[in-house]
This record gives structure tokens, sequence and C-alpha cells, in this order.
């Protein structure tokens, strides 16, 4: 049987990096006694993916994973099971049992929304509500990507669906491209934007989370994101 995880990550947990996250849940799993499956072979390993790697520095609210059992209780005693056995900054949020035919977690990330807040020592004092509509509603945002082995230049609007700026709350609210032929990062976007004043980002500036990982549910043409636990039943 597939289950699917949702999970937040929060504190100085942000600063542990995706590997060790996977070694902790493979852990954590065994002291909650959970009736994990493993694979075959000479180094069986539990069956488990995750969702959309959270890179190092970032919180969220939304993260998956999915692992196959050979037998469950309730999900509300496989949460306060695994939930037992979690350190602070971890907190197993809900779980949802798979059909048979459903796509591995990592495969159906579509796009991820996110809330970007700014340390208050470095906040930009040309982002408001109108500058960043500006920005925002241009026909094209051309960025410069950076790799080891080369350097390309790229329209990212067609990858940002959803971008708005809470004046009020003074944060940034996006839902953008997580596809692995995608994957736009929100830095990325802000990036974008402190160039059109001349200004170098300086990521430490950001406070981000990710608020929610969306699979489609629709085509290309007629996009339907819903959060991944959209897929799945409560049992």
């Amino acid at each position: 049987m597939k289950l699917r995880v949702k999970f937040s990550k929060h504190g100085v947990l942000k600063f542990i990096g995706h590997l060790d996250v996977m070694r902790y849940f493979q852990k954590a799993i065994r002291r909650a006694e959970i009736d994990i499956s493993y694979s075959t072979g000479f180094s069986p390993h539990q069956i488990m993916s995750f969702a959309a790697p959270l890179g190092v520095g970032l919180e969220s609210n939304g993260e998956y994973m999915d692992i196959e059992v050979n037998s469950i209780s309730t999900a509300k005693e496989f949460i306060t099971s695994l939930n037992s056995q979690m350190v602070d900054g971890i907190e197993i949020l809900e779980v949802k049992l798979l059909p048979d035919n459903a796509g591995n977690a990592m495969a159906s990330v579509s796009a991820a929304k996110y809330s970007v807040k700014f340390r208050d020592e470095l906040f930009p004092q040309f982002l408001n509500r109108t500058s960043f509509n500006n920005f925002i509603n241009q026909e094209e945002i051309i960025v410069t990507k950076k790799t080891k082995k080369s350097e390309s230049t790229f329209d990212i609007k067609p990858y940002i669906f959803e971008c708005t700026y809470d004046e009020t709350a003074k944060t940034i609210i996006m839902t953008v491209d997580a596809s692995s032929s995608g994957n736009i990062k929100p830095s990325l976007v802000l990036k974008a934007f402190y160039e059109t004043y001349d200004t170098q980002l300086d990521e430490y500036a950001l406070l981000i989370t990710r608020e929610e990982t969306y699979t489609n549910v629709g085509n290309d043409e007629n996009r339907n994101l819903k959060p991944l636990n959209y897929v799945g039943k409560d049992y």
C-alpha cells in the first residue's frame, strides 16, 4: 500500500539538507515501528520518495513524501506514532492512502507556492505595490541563469503562475513552476526585480517559506493545480 505523507519544516531545521532529512525519516519510521516496505536485493532500503527537495534555508508548510507499507492502522495512529519521534521543527500534518495507479510524489510535482518576507534591516526601499505590479506585469522577465558549466538567458514570465505583493504584511506571494522542466526558485524572481533597480540581491535578505506543493490535474493549456494530497483518500 502506498501512503502520501504531508509534513512541515521550520526553525533551525531549515538549515538541514535534504539527504539528512531523508536519513532522519528513515530512522524515525523504524523507531515508530511503522510497517514500511523494503526493496529487494543485496542492500535493501525503505521504499520512500520525496516530492521536491527543499533548499537549505527555506521553511515549509507543504512538504510531501510517499512511502510503501505492508500494513496500516488508522491515519490518526500513524500521525501520532510518527510525530512522537519527530524533533522540534518537523511535524506530520496529514497522511492519505494512494490508489495503486498514482504517480510518485516527485514525478507529480507541477508547481509550488511560496511566501517571501525580508529581514527588517535588508528590506528593499523600492518595494511597494506599484513597483512590484509594474515589474510582474511586464510582457517578459528576462534573467540570466548560471550553472557550473554554462550561462543562459531566458524569459521566466511563463513559469510564474501567480505573483502578488501584500503591502500590509510586507510579503510577496508567488506560485511558480516547480516541475523538472521548469523549477523556478523565488530568489530568481526577486533577483530579476532587484535588477530593474540596478541593485544586486543579497539572498540573506530573504525569508522564504514554501506554503504548498501542487500537481496539475488539468493540462498545459488549462492548468488546474491541486495540492499533492488531493490525490488519495482518508482512511
